[in-house]
This record gives structure tokens, C-alpha cells and sequence, in this order.
């Protein structure tokens, strides 16, 4: 799509990289229930990597762990409680992650 103040959106920057990289190079693992049914998800955000990035890193995530998930507005998310192997397979890619909430 063409915009004549913007120019091609489609080769529009990502506004959220920005966002993820302004987050001090700190990649949040955490384990979430709410509002899954108590079912556990681990989800990952701060990666400080773009959209195409993200979701090369979200497929390796889940080919690791054996399990889905997705990427939703910059966080991604596996299915189950995974931490331990996140927390592992994202020191080896050269990432500082770090255990987040409860």
C-alpha cells in the first residue's frame, strides 16, 4: 500500500522492534495461566529481533520443546511449561534471558 505522506507502508520499519530493543537487552521468559484455562503457556518477549526473526526464533523454540505455539504482538508463546529449555536454547543463540514473574 502506498501513502503519499509515508511513502510504501509495506517497507515501513517495525514500530515494535523499537519498543523490544529500548527494553535493555533483557529477554522475559515467563510461565502464564490466565485466561487459558489454568493451562500453562510459556511465553518469551523483549527478543530484541524483528517480526521474520521473531518467528524463525518462535518455530526453533517449538521444534525444541515438541510442542505449538504462535506469535502474538511481539511475545512469543509455547504451549506447556517449558522454561528451563527456553531459558537454555535462548543463552545458546547469544541472548540474556531472564525468569520473570512466578
Amino acid at each position: 500500500m502506498y501513502s503519499t505522506v509515508d511513502g510504501d507502508l509495506r517497507k515501513a520499519p517495525d514500530r515494535g522492534l523499537k519498543e523490544r530493543r529500548a527494553d535493555g537487552d533483557r529477554v522475559k521468559v515467563r510461565r502464564e495461566v490466565a485466561g487459558r484455562r489454568g493451562k500453562p503457556v510459556t511465553t518469551v518477549s523483549g527478543v530484541p529481533i524483528d517480526d521474520a526473526g521473531l518467528k524463525q526464533l518462535a518455530g526453533r523454540l517449538k521444534k525444541r520443546c515438541g510442542v505449538g505455539g504462535s506469535v502474538k504482538d511481539g511475545v512469543i508463546e509455547i504451549q506447556g511449561d517449558h522454561r528451563d529449555v527456553v531459558v537454555q536454547m535462548l543463552e545458546t543463540e547469544g541472548y540474556r534471558p531472564i525468569l520473570a514473574g512466578g
